[in-house]
């Protein structure tokens, strides 16, 4: 019964199988880490049989790039919805917009973020749209970076890119919450204050007027 149960659920879901497979994985990742995956074990969480991934993943790998590439794309639509109309705001304003869109995207993929900065899990150099994904994301900054007229944008874009990461990676792994704990404040505050302090050093070293905010 139970083997026929899953068959009928199978072919119930044939159309979007690949997608419930990806998302089983994510939720996976999310509630026991990356060492937990394996394709017999997200094909038990999605509900099918064993060999039911293997129409779409050939490996493991397959599969995590497939979460990858969706985090990018993700990701790259969410920065492209942070940043204002041009000459409305600072560049501070900006940056500090796009680096709490980031931040923000990773709370709400934490799934896909563990994955997509894991070159090993995903194998970019088998699975070329992963790597398309990523660039089109980091186009998003090096364009952003590209308007403010700094002398050394690829500096200026790979320091504001470490610091939204570190901040999103301090965010998920309960850091910034524990030193905020420790300074007797908020830790969303303290996050917004960050946020903001890239914001105004970025005009400070434009030589635009200050105010970026969280």
């Amino acid at each position: 019964m139970e083997v026929n149960g899953s068959r009928k659920r199978e072919t119930y879901h044939h159309g979007s199988l690949r997608e419930e497979l990806v998302e089983a994985c994510v939720r996976l990742i999310e509630t026991e880490g990356i060492a937990a995956v394996s394709l017999r074990r997200v094909a038990r969480e999605a509900g099918v049989s064993p060999g039911a991934p293997y129409h779409h993943f050939a490996d493991r790998a397959a599969l995590l790039s497939a979460i990858s590439a969706r985090g990018f794309e993700l990701l790259t639509q969410d920065l492209l919805g942070a940043g204002g109309r041009p000459g409305t705001t600072s560049g501070g304003d900006e940056v500090a917009r796009t680096a709490a869109a980031y931040v923000a995207f990773a709370r709400r993929h934490p799934g896909h973020f563990q994955v997509m900065f894991r070159p090993e899990l995903s194998e970019p150099e088998k699975h070329p749209a992963v790597q398309e994904a990523g660039d089109a994301a980091l186009q998003v900054l090096t364009d952003l970076v590209g308007r403010l007229g700094v002398s050394d944008p690829q500096a200026l874009g790979i320091t504001l890119w470490a610091l939204g990461h570190g901040l999103a990676s301090l965010t998920l792994d309960g850091l910034l919450a524990q030193k905020a704990e420790v300074w007797d404040t908020d830790a969303d505050d303290l996050l917004s204050r960050a946020v903001g302090q890239i914001g105004r050093s970025v005009d400070a070293l434009t030589g635009h007027a200050t105010g970026a905010t969280g």
